[in-house]
């Protein structure tokens, strides 16, 4: 199944199942459409819409097959359309680590400098991973991850709650993570520990969403 950074925009999600459809059917041609719906993680009905379109566009084509189903074999200019996503997609996964790395690295030095030492995540994704890392190396102590839907267990050894009530010790500050959810998860975390104890990477974008009110400073800035 091939995962689409939560960051791009709608045109590079609609290529990144274009690829995961290529990839697929390049493994194994008979499968159903109900199951690539569940490997891609869409509706049945844009399988077959996608499925379509790439027929059109001469990427993919359709086999008649015993038991009233289909074979799909992708075409000369669907290998090279995989590989060509291929290519797009890992090129834009690093970009994604490269400013993600680039962020948290400066909000980390900028917390240091006010004394914010230990912190906990909100929001467990691949930003979190990266910020796991970060920490690491700019020697700020991760506490908890917070995940609403987590069950007691851990996350790359840390912690994992379910709420901020739920943190076992004291902490300096909270760190949003949360790559779906972001304004809503910064907004519960500045009402339960002030806004400005709570820290953003710029890539989020929720600067945009908040210059107005004047209730939290970019801490990466």
């Amino acid at each position: 199944m091939i995962k689409v950074p939560d960051t791009v925009d709608a045109r590079d999600s609609e290529n990144g199942i274009i690829l995961g459809l290529l990839k697929s059917l390049d493994e194994d041609g008979g499968r159903s459409q109900r199951r690539l719906a569940a490997e891609l993680g869409i509706a049945l009905g844009l399988v077959n819409a996608y499925i379509k379109r790439c027929v059109s566009k001469g990427l993919i084509k359709v086999q008649n097959v015993p038991a009233r189903r289909y074979a799909y074999y992708l075409t000369p200019k669907g290998f090279a359309e995989k590989s060509r996503l291929t290519v797009t997609y890992l090129s834009q996964s690093f970009s994604f680590f490269r400013q993600a790395k680039s962020d948290c690295v400066a909000m980390f030095e900028a917390a240091k400098s006010r004394g914010l030492r230990t912190v906990v995540l909100m929001g467990r994704s691949d930003l979190a991973e990266i910020a796991v890392l970060c920490a690491i190396e700019s020697g700020v102590e991760i506490v908890a991850l917070i995940d609403a839907e987590a069950k007691p267990g851990r996350f790359l050894g840390i912690p994992l709650v379910a709420s901020i009530d739920a943190v076992d010790g004291n902490f300096d500050a909270v760190v949003i993570t949360d790559l779906v959810g972001a304004y809503e998860s910064w907004t519960l975390a500045a009402a339960a520990v002030g806004g400005d104890r709570v820290l953003l990477p710029r890539l989020l974008g929720v600067m945009k969403g908040r210059e107005n009110r004047g209730d939290l400073r970019d801490l990466a800035s």
